[in-house]
């Protein structure tokens, strides 16, 4: 039973008030055929509107079987029409762009009915108004009377309880009118049928009952329900269930309204794809450059591993400095006082005390666990370990005379004089690792003593011990005489891709004569033009040359007071120990491979890892060594304690020093001690002060000329020294007399342990695990303690991810211009959406009055401009595909090159087609807003 009980209902328009219903109240039975009669204006159009729910009530209620409709909420009149009530319109109300079978569906659809079920349904209600062999048809292919059978067909196809009928034959002729009238009757049989008509004949004819409205209220009533068969029970809220629009029936519905409007949709795609075709032209030409940068670096990761130093320094902390500072300064408001700027000392601060030890002996460790997470990254070269071996290199140039592979001339300072010299013999071939050492002994100031000669380079060993000579060595170099080293006195010259070698490393390793090194020397500190004999040297006169190896250890000789000293600066006891030392032998000539893509070895002399073995071995059982390692407490080089207790035991050691000096010795430093006192008089400690004074003293008093000279300049300093106060004895001896500690003694002797080594590098076959890799070494810091952490810098990684960086940002940039377009394509497809909501306000309203919810109208809009979206990608993304084939024409023309190919990476297309479809949703999230909020009764009213 159908209640309405005191209906009221007002339309305001502004300050006019009309009053459309006036306290209607009329019950209807189950199943009767009422006819709603009245004149134009009398509430009876929207009297059948409440009663459908498509109008809302001001006041009274409307109680369905007992359900109060007060407290209805919009989605339960949704539920509402849809389970209960079915609509046929004077109009018809059919979507043009559907078939009648799809108008049919169209309620069911909403309901959630199983696409077959619906169907059969659909089938069976056209079927019976007389159109099953017309289910294939639109709309327009009808008669209006075939129409009007269609909408009851869709009206009764969810099977309703009550059927609403407004002027269903207003627009028929009077033999169609008859046949719908009775296809009415016969359906009020079992159900209630509400029909609103100006025709006063058929309701009499037709209707079980005649309700006439006048001015909004109800007049007369042909067979009211009498008072005992009204429920008294009190009306409950309840709801009918949930209407549901799936996304596939919206997707049809807009694609089927597109398909009647081909060629708008088309611009508009076209529209829309121009942003998408030239942000999808950038990233191809992006991805090209990118590539050929990964390219690159694949195939130089040999040349540049990750190094990892002994001592290192934290970039990061250093970069982290300079950004604090540049805000500080920008932090400054007051512009009428200097500041002062601190940046550089803070920049400095940062640098020194970023240094860091590494612990390598502890990550050696790791790396030679083979669970470790690093090596299913590391490449087919391996781990590379470099020890800092140290020994010196001698030979006998064309004239006989011994030169030396650190700076030719024995005991000169050629090395040492003008800042062109210095630049001549500079070794322009350094690695990576060089370069960090370099840059660690200039932050430090500490330098290694008996190094090995900087011509000198270890040839990188293959991955495991068997092999001598890496396959990357001999892959990208050939040997253009002689053979590869075998042994550790076997070596080989390494020359550039030029065949050439520095003269400098020739004249070092005595090849050319150290006579025409001493005389270029003098010009370039004079300043003077130097000319340089570059004939060729042939390679069998190269490969003649006969050097000599010493160890660090054997560079020193132990006197007859028990200490040792350094022979090292002595032509003739270096001479001796060349004659004794390990002779090595060039057995071949190297050089890069045309085109090679990797070149480990700098240009010099390339010894194998056996001649570090040897080494390594050699300084551990030298003389030195052992009796070093015998007293750990006191240098072997003077005596003298490491770490004196206090300043008393300094002095004491200084005296006992001097004590034990010669003559000469006592002379030399004394006056090395008045000259230092005169030249830091501005800078010296009070300390340093009093000793150089008292120095000068007693030479001015007790220092004569002549023969005597230098007795009577030691005899003076004795008398000084007896009677010097103990911080003057201790600037001496901090001064002249420090012994260093143990753990440097034994470094100067070159003991090395195999399991500290000075420079470990890992090498990867690509970049990506590269940075794999210094994951791995981040999760090893993570676990690590604080003072076994690596700290590293990938100098070469930092420099190829700055290109990468700046490739992407200029990607980015542009884009952005382009993005532009995206954003007005957007707009100009909301336009369009906006278009469409205006024409198809009639099926707004028809999708609502078949019980559609706000949301499902919202989302058929949604996915009409989510479809625009789609093919407005498609096209973009299939344009920019054509358009890639004469763009990479023309960039091979342009750059000379056909190694950067421009190419449209799949996951890039597939992004920017969802980028489309989801800038097309936002743009027409405000027309499908609107299309939600439309009133369904004044949509069904839109022509």
């Amino acid at each position: 039973m159908l209640q309405i009980e005191h209906i009221s209902k007002q339309y305001k328009t502004g300050d006019f008030v009309q009053q459309a219903l006036n306290d209607v109240s009329v019950n209807l039975r189950d199943n009767e055929f009422v006819a709603i009669l009245g004149p134009s204006g009398s509430g009876k159009t929207t009297l059948l509107n409440i009663i459908g729910g498509l109008d809302r009530y001001d006041r009274g209620d409307l109680i369905i079987n007992g359900t109060s409709t007060k407290k209805y909420k919009d989605r339960d009149w949704d539920s509402y029409r849809n389970h209960t009530v079915g609509f046929v319109f004077q109009s018809y109300n059919l979507i043009p762009h559907q078939s009648i079978l799809s108008n049919v569906e169209l309620a069911l659809t909403i309901s959630g009915v199983h696409r077959q079920e619906r169907r059969e349904q659909a089938r069976k209600a056209l079927e019976q108004v007389g159109l099953g062999q017309h289910v294939n048809k639109r709309p327009n292919q009808l008669s209006g009377g075939q129409m009007q059978r269609v909408a009851i067909a869709r009206a009764l196809v969810n099977n309703p309880r009550i059927l609403l009928a407004d002027e269903p034959t207003g627009a028929l002729d009077s033999e169609t009118s008859i046949q719908i009238m009775d296809l009415l009757k016969e359906v009020a049989q079992d159900r209630l049928v509400v029909m609103v008509t100006h025709n006063p004949e058929l309701a009499h004819h037709y209707a079980t009952r005649i309700v006439e409205l006048h001015d909004g209220s109800v007049i007369s009533d042909s067979d009211p329900l009498p008072d005992d068969q009204v429920p008294i029970r009190r009306a409950r809220h309840r709801t009918f269930g949930k209407a549901s629009m799936g996304l596939l029936t919206s997707l049809s519905l807009s694609f089927n309204n597109l398909r009647t409007k081909k060629a708008r949709t088309a611009l508009t795609s076209f529209a829309g794809s121009i942003g998408i075709i030239g942000i999808a032209l950038i990233l191809s030409v992006s991805t090209g450059v990118n590539r050929y940068i990964d390219r690159v670096q694949r195939e130089t990761m040999t040349s540049y591993p990750i190094t990892i130093q002994e001592q290192s320094f934290d970039l990061n902390k250093i970069v982290d400095s300079a950004q604090e500072s540049q805000k500080e300064a920008k932090a400054h408001k007051d512009l009428k006082a200097i500041q002062p700027d601190d940046s550089s000392v803070k920049g400095a601060s940062s640098l020194t005390s970023s240094i860091t030890q590494n612990n390598l002996t502890d990550f050696k460790k790791y790396l030679d666990n083979p669970k470790s997470e690093i090596h299913q990254y590391v490449g087919s070269v391996g781990i590379q370990y470099s020890y800092a071996t140290k020994f010196s290199v001698f030979g006998h140039d064309p004239d006989g005379k011994l030169v030396s592979a650190d700076k030719v001339t024995m005991g000169g300072q050629d090395d040492a004089g003008s800042t062109a010299s210095q630049m001549a013999t500079a070794n322009t071939d350094s690695d990576m690792g060089d370069i960090q050492s370099m840059q660690m002994s200039y932050l430090t100031g500490k330098t290694e003593k008996n190094k090995a000669p900087e011509i000198f380079g270890e040839i990188m060993p293959g991955a495991n011990a068997k092999t001598t000579i890496s396959k990357v060595v001999t892959d990208n170099y050939q040997v253009v005489n002689g053979t590869w080293p075998k042994a550790k006195d076997q070596v080989v010259l390494v020359l550039d891709k030029n065949n050439q070698m520095p003269v400098t490393s020739l004249y070092k390793l005595g090849i050319l004569p150290s006579s025409q090194y001493t005389d270029m020397m003098n010009k370039l500190n004079s300043g003077q033009e130097v000319k340089v004999d570059t004939k060729p040297i042939e390679y069998a006169k190269a490969m003649d040359q006969k050097l000599s190896l010493v160890p660090a250890a054997n560079q020193y000789a132990k006197g007859t007071d028990g200490h040792y000293h350094y022979i090292g600066d002595s032509t003739d006891q270096m001479s001796k120990a060349a004659d004794q030392g390990l002779q090595l032998h060039i057995v071949g000539i190297v050089r890069p491979n045309q085109g090679a893509k990797a070149t480990p070895l700098k240009v010099g002399v390339g010894y194998t890892r056996q001649l570090t073995d040897y080494l390594i071995d050699q300084a551990k059982t030298s003389p030195i060594v052992t009796d070093q390692e015998a007293d750990q407490g006191h240098s072997v080089l003077n005596g003298m304690a490491f770490a004196p207790a206090d300043d008393a035991a300094k002095a004491n050691d200084a005296k006992a020093y001097i004590a034990s000096l010669g003559v000469s010795q006592k002379a030399s430093m004394a006056q090395e001690i008045m000259k230092g006192s005169a030249a830091m008089a501005g800078q010296e400690t009070q300390a340093q002060g009093r000793a150089g004074a008292a120095a000068r003293a007693q030479g001015s008093a007790g220092i004569p000329t002549g023969a005597s000279a230098e007795q009577q300049t030691a005899q003076a300093f004795d008398q000084y020294i007896a009677t010097a106060p103990q911080d003057a004895l201790v600037a001496i001896y901090n001064q002249y007399v420090s012994t260093g500690t143990y753990a440097d003694n034994l470094s100067d002797f070159g003991l090395i342990s195999r399991d500290a080594p000075s420079r470990i590098s890992i090498y990867t076959d690509s970049f990506e695990n590269k940075n794999s890799v210094g994951d791995s070494i981040k999760h090893y810091n993570d676990k690590a303690a604080k003072k076994n952490r690596i700290v590293y810098t990938d100098y070469v990684g930092l420099m190829m991810n700055s290109v990468t960086t700046i490739i992407n940002v200029i990607t980015y940039v542009l884009i952005a211009f382009v993005g532009v377009s995206l954003v007005v394509s957007s707009i100009m497809i909301g336009i369009i959406t906006y278009i469409s909501v205006l024409e198809r306000t009639k099926e707004i309203g028809i999708l609502r009055a078949m019980g559609a919810s706000k949301r499902n109208v919202s989302n058929v809009f949604n996915a009409e401009t989510g479809l625009i979206g789609l093919l407005a990608g498609l096209l973009g993304v299939g344009i920019t595909l054509l358009l890639i084939i004469p763009a990479n024409s023309i960039m091979h023309h342009f750059m000379g090159t056909t190694e950067v190919n421009a190419a449209l990476p799949a996951s890039g297309g597939v992004a920017l087609v969802i980028l489309s479809v989801v800038l097309t949703l936002i743009g027409g999230l405000i027309p499908s807003r609107k299309a939600a909020k439309q009133d369904p009764a004044t949509a069904l009213r839109t022509e």
